[in-house]
This record gives C-alpha cells, sequence and structure tokens, in this order.
C-alpha cells in the first residue's frame, strides 16, 4: 500500500501538467498528470504535497486546497495506492528541468483533450464540482475497470 499525494497547480487560467516520459516502465508513460508522489513517513499530506511540487518543479506553494480522497485499489500484480487530492493557487520560483517528465503550462480548456488516464477525467470534474469527495477508481489491463465516488457537503470546522 502506497499513500501519496497528487497537486494541481494552476495559474493565470493555466495548470501546471507533467507528460511522463522519462522514467521507463512508468504506469503513465505517455500520459499528463498533475504532480505529486509518496508520503514520506511521519509527514503530512500537506508537508508531502509541498516537497513534491518543490522537488518536481522547482516552485513552492504555500496554501494547497485539499479537494478529495482518492482510492486506487491494487490490480495487474500493483500495489493499491491512497492519494490525497490538492490544487494550489499560487506558486513562486522558477521551473526546473523534471527528471519525471516535461513540465508545461497547459490552457485548463484544452486538458480534457490531453491524453489523461481515464480516470483523471472523473476526477477533474469532481474537483470543479467544488465539494469534497472520496472517490474509487480501480484500474486492470491499463483501463478503468471501476469507479464511484462519495460528495461530502463543505461545512466550516471551527
Amino acid at each position: 500500500m502506497k499513500i501519496g499525494t497528487l497537486c494541481y497547480v494552476r495559474r493565470n487560467g493555466r495548470t501546471l501538467m507533467m507528460l511522463r516520459n522519462r522514467i521507463p516502465g512508468d504506469s503513465q508513460w505517455g500520459r499528463w498528470n498533475g504532480l505529486g508522489g509518496k508520503m514520506e513517513p511521519g509527514e503530512t499530506p500537506e508537508e508531502c504535497v509541498k516537497r513534491e511540487i518543490f522537488e518536481e518543479s522547482g516552485l513552492r506553494i504555500d496554501s494547497p486546497d485539499l479537494k478529495g480522497f482518492l482510492t486506487f485499489p491494487a490490480f495487474d500484480d500493483e500495489e493499491a495506492w491512497y492519494v490525497f487530492l490538492f490544487e494550489a493557487t499560487s506558486a513562486r520560483g522558477e521551473l526546473i528541468e523534471c527528471p519525471e517528465g516535461r513540465l508545461e503550462w497547459i490552457e485548463d480548456e484544452r486538458i480534457a483533450s490531453l491524453p489523461l488516464m481515464e480516470g483523471d477525467h472523473l476526477f477533474l470534474s469532481w474537483m470543479r464540482d467544488g465539494r469534497f469527495f472520496s472517490g474509487r477508481l480501480a484500474y486492470g489491463g491499463g483501463r478503468l475497470r471501476e469507479s464511484g465516488v462519495v460528495f461530502y457537503p463543505l461545512e466550516a470546522v471551527e
């Protein structure tokens, strides 16, 4: 079981995306995705997403907004993933060369036309819905086999 983060950094109608094309054997080879990765022991999701964004892009984010939680059950000899999904609307710094893939600021209206994993289209639409969610995306044979989501009302916590 792996626990990680995924973040979509947005600014001026564009989103920072990564074309995963630099790690041989990557299950997402040739697909576009947000940035993120595996949590380290003792790390909070917020610490992880800030570290991963910096390591992969050279950008620093201050206030990532938690949008939802994703469960990817184990399929095809891969481990299950549990992922905290974030959005960040402010980032500072200069982009660096990412060892995992090519980084590019993509116009928001173009994202749906990019080669994405099938489930990404779902959770990106869930993010736009504006309610916190818990989603399940089950892949097998490189294809989305099952999906489901539960939305939660947003309530202020004091």
